[in-house]
C-alpha cells in the first residue's frame, strides 16, 4: 500500500492510490497547521481566525490548493502526461475542487491521475 510511496511516476491500483491519499493528506494537514500556526506568530495573518485546517478556512484552503495544484503538476510531469489534454483538464477540475468544494476532493483526484498509465 505504501510502496513507491515517493515515485509519482508509479502507476499505482486502487489500493496503492488509497494510501497514496492518506500519506499526502496526513503529510498537507502537518504542513497547512504549521504554516497557519508560524504565519499567525509572525503576524502575517490575524492569528485568532487560522482555525484547523477540517474547519476550511481560508488560509488552509488557500494552502490546499496550493498543494493540490504542485501535487498535480509532479504527477503530470513525472509520467509525462502533460501533453495529453484529458489528463491536464482532470488535474484543472481536481484544483477546482480543492478551491471551491474541499481539499480533501482535490487530493480524491490527485490520487485519481496517479492510477493513470503515463506515456513512454
Amino acid at each position: 500500500m505504501f510502496t513507491h510511496i515517493t515515485n509519482l511516476a508509479h502507476v499505482r491500483s486502487i489500493t496503492e492510490a488509497i494510501g497514496f491519499f492518506l500519506f499526502y493528506t496526513v503529510l498537507l494537514v502537518g504542513l497547512s497547521t504549521f504554516l497557519g500556526h508560524y504565519m499567525g506568530i509572525l503576524g502575517l495573518v490575524d492569528g485568532g481566525t487560522v482555525g484547523t485546517f477540517f474547519e476550511g478556512s481560508h488560509l488552509h484552503t488557500m494552502i490546499g490548493t496550493g498543494w493540490t495544484l504542485i501535487m498535480s503538476s509532479m504527477v503530470l510531469s513525472g509520467k509525462k502526461l502533460t501533453n495529453d489534454l484529458m489528463s491536464v483538464i482532470v488535474a484543472l477540475v481536481g484544483i477546482y475542487l480543492s478551491y471551491t468544494v474541499d481539499v480533501l476532493l482535490g487530493m480524491v483526484v490527485v490520487s485519481y491521475l496517479t492510477t493513470v498509465e503515463g506515456t513512454k
